[in-house]
């Protein structure tokens, strides 16, 4: 037997017998390994032990192993990574700043399926042949989504989205070139005047994030309610009811779908309603919520701020086969005022292409929009656009054209 089996075989067993938590308690783990590496390195002056080797490296791997992650804990570690995923086994990729790359590491399936066990543990959710795909959220914030076999063709396939804190406000947004101050300063009067604003983007664009910062704009006094998936919104307002949905039980009982959170809103004196992203059928419930006067916001995957729209007026059709585009479009078309774009480039930076307003007008099936900022250039630039309902800025004390003009915010 190897010396770093030794050592944690007697570590896992301290831990047994004192009821230590390694997950919640690493620190307390860090410093048994610790103990007993010393305390081995002083019986191997005496008896006949394996050779210690490395003892940093001990140290790391038993620590990774016992409270994190295993193989993957440097990852975690590694601020620079955005995202873990395994297609199999042996090809662990890892995203940094937006860039893919291949990793050295190599996983058996045991242990991949063992390190989805753990990282599941914490979120009393599960995944098994009835239920092949599932979403949860890790102690730390990051999101894991597995699917596995036969929805793939052998291996499980993991995907962690780490919890990476690089923006909390439009003005981080600013510092990182995302968009420029002359459009975090629309948008910031955007949010405190009320609009209602869709967030679209294609997958890593940093549609969460981006409406993070925009939450951050919301006026302290008002109560805000979010509808997730997993817990990722992070609004930093005293009056917050989060909420996600539950996956059904074994049964096949107890599921609580998006759609019926967006429908419970409404009962909990919601001064502003957020959705983290709209799928599906959800989508016609939020207009219902959005078209009875309360201030919403959510984000979409689209292409462009044109095909959010034309989406959004697609997805309510699956609530129900009574549901035309009819009722849908105006809808739409009166309830949506702000759509704001962003995307990643080749460079792995995020960047918001396009604000676009939604001035209420419609023909057909088509919603008319208004561009107020484009990029050329790679510089975001005003447009001719204007927002819609004047009023509503002019009641936060908001003056429309100076902010527009890129002068003083104008909030009194």
């Amino acid at each position: 037997m190897a010396a770093v089996d030794i050592i944690d075989a007697e570590v896992r067993g301290i831990i047994r017998r004192e009821g230590i938590d390694p997950v919640a308690q690493r620190d307390v783990v860090q410093k048994i390994v610790a103990d007993v590496i010393t305390s081995y390195g002083e019986q191997a002056l005496v008896r006949s032990l394996p050779a210690l080797g490395d003892q940093a490296e001990i140290t790391r791997t038993l620590v990774d192993n016992i409270a994190g992650y295993g193989p993957l804990q440097r990852y975690f570690d590694d601020p620079e990574v955005e995202e873990i995923w395994i297609n199999e086994p042996s090809r662990v990729f890892v995203a940094r700043r937006g860039i893919s790359e291949l990793t050295t590491t190599i996983l058996t399936q045991e242990e991949v399926e063992a390190l989805v066990e753990r990282m599941l543990k914490s979120s009393g959710r599960r995944v098994d042949l009835s239920n092949p795909f599932v979403d949860a959220l890790l102690p730390d914030g990051s999101r894991l989504h597995v699917v596995i076999p036969d929805i793939t063709a052998r291996y499980w396939a993991v995907n962690i989205r780490k919890f990476v804190v690089r923006a909390a406000s439009l003005d981080d947004l600013v510092s990182l070139g995302t968009l420029n101050r002359q459009a975090a300063t629309f948008l910031d009067a955007c949010v405190v005047a009320g609009l209602n604003i869709l967030v679209s983007g294609g997958t890593q664009a940093g549609k969460t994030t981006l409406l993070n910062c925009l939450l951050a704009a919301v006026p302290a006094q008002q109560r805000v309610l979010t509808c997730e998936e997993v817990f990722e919104l992070k609004p930093p307002l005293p009056d917050v009811l989060a909420m996600q949905t539950r996956q059904p039980s074994l049964e096949g009982t107890g599921e609580i779908t998006l759609r019926r959170l967006v429908k419970e809103t409404l009962r909990k004196r919601p001064d502003r309603v957020v959705v983290g992203e709209v799928r599906q059928e959800e989508a016609f419930d939020l207009l219902l919520v959005l078209s009875s006067g309360k201030p919403g916001m959510c984000t979409l995957h689209a292409s462009s701020a044109r095909e959010a729209i034309r989406k959004l007026c697609l997805l309510p059709l699956l609530a129900s086969g009574n549901i035309s585009s009819g009722f849908v479009v105006p809808t739409v078309a009166s309830c949506v005022d702000v759509v704001v774009h962003a995307d990643i480039g080749n460079d792995g930076r995020r960047r918001v292409t396009e604000i676009v307003a939604v001035p209420g007008r419609y023909e057909g099936d088509v919603i008319e929009l208004e561009p107020i900022f484009t990029r050329h250039d790679d510089e975001l630039a005003r447009a001719d656009g204007y927002p819609p309902h004047p009023a509503k800025f002019e009641r936060a004390g908001i003056h429309l054209p100076s902010v527009l003009d890129g002068e003083l915010h104008g909030v009194s």
